[in-house]
């Protein structure tokens, strides 16, 4: 639902979904990178360009969105506040070849309904060049809607590992112990080749304990040292994707949080994911980071 209270130049419009996600999950939907490229684009016809995706208090967001035909709408954001599973603030300034349209201030408050989530979203907006309430309407409804579909194909674990951030970090970015450790207990990998850079890959083989052969290819996205990437995961190389997943990694006096999200391609992966035991294979998988670094 959305109303908004209008005078003149100026608008505070208001938004509310309930998910059926944990809260935690939907609050990550919301801010990590990797989930928001994938539901940012309000309709197919849109396509959501992210030229820089810094997920932290103090960080910023640059994105354009395209439309054949149209010049391009670049949108300038930045994280104000964060509080996990609570809520968010942040700032969002749109212009259009060089002319600024709208600014800005979003709130989003997070709440646990039960085994579903709710979120409350208050845009205190400033039109400029031309009246953007309309448009942001329309926009956050259809983003909002997109998003909840997100959280609720989105697989996400965590693991407090003690050990600095620089060395879990190291041990994750590093081709040679990558492959050591990637993976559910009693799987080893085989790589074909691995470039762990910025649009980088790593085509490899999964083999299960009975043999059984799992082919992948991840391709790597943003890399902000000792604090995030993100990457695509493909069933075989150049294969269907089958997920759009990030780590984090926050320190926590001198430990490391590490998290694992994980958007599903579509509900029926999810659901299968989930029904093989994904959340606790994926846990096995940082318990081998953990002893790989010799913090287990």
């Amino acid at each position: 639902m959305s109303r908004d209270l209008t005078t003149d130049r100026f608008a505070t419009l208001t938004f509310t979904r309930k998910v059926a996600a944990p809260v935690a999950t939907l609050f990550a939907a919301w801010t990590s990178p990797a989930a928001r490229a994938v539901w940012a684009a309000p309709t197919p016809a849109v396509t959501v360009e992210f030229l820089e995706a810094d997920a932290r208090v103090g960080g910023r967001e640059i994105s354009l969105c395209k439309v054949a035909g149209e010049p391009d709408i670049r949108v300038e954001a930045g994280w104000l506040d964060l509080v996990p599973a609570e809520r968010s603030v942040g700032y969002e300034a749109v212009s259009r070849e060089g002319v600024r349209l709208s600014a800005a201030l979003v709130t989003a408050d997070f709440a646990a309904e039960g085994n579903a989530s709710r979120i409350d979203v208050t845009v205190q907006l400033a039109s400029l060049a031309e009246d953007m309430a309309a448009g942001y309407r329309q926009g956050f409804n259809a983003g909002l809607d997109n998003m909840g579909g997100v959280a609720e194909r989105t697989i996400l674990f965590h693991r407090v590992i003690k050990a600095p951030v620089p060395v879990v970090w190291g041990a994750w970015m590093n081709a040679e112990s990558l492959p050591k450790w990637w993976g559910p207990d009693g799987f080893s990998c085989r790589t074909s080749r691995i470039d762990l850079r910025a649009g980088g890959e790593w085509v490899f083989d999964m083999i299960a304990p009975d043999g059984t052969v799992f082919p992948n290819h991840h391709k790597y996205g943003a890399v902000i040292p000792e604090t995030r990437l993100d990457y695509t995961l493909h069933w075989g190389e150049n294969g269907p994707k089958h997920a759009d997943a990030w780590a984090s990694f926050d320190d926590i006096g001198g430990a490391t949080k590490v998290t694992l999200g994980m958007v599903m391609a579509t509900a029926q992966e999810y659901h299968e994911a989930k029904g093989f035991g994904a959340v606790e294979l994926g846990l096995q998988t940082l318990g081998k980071l953990a002893r790989i670094v010799g913090a287990a």
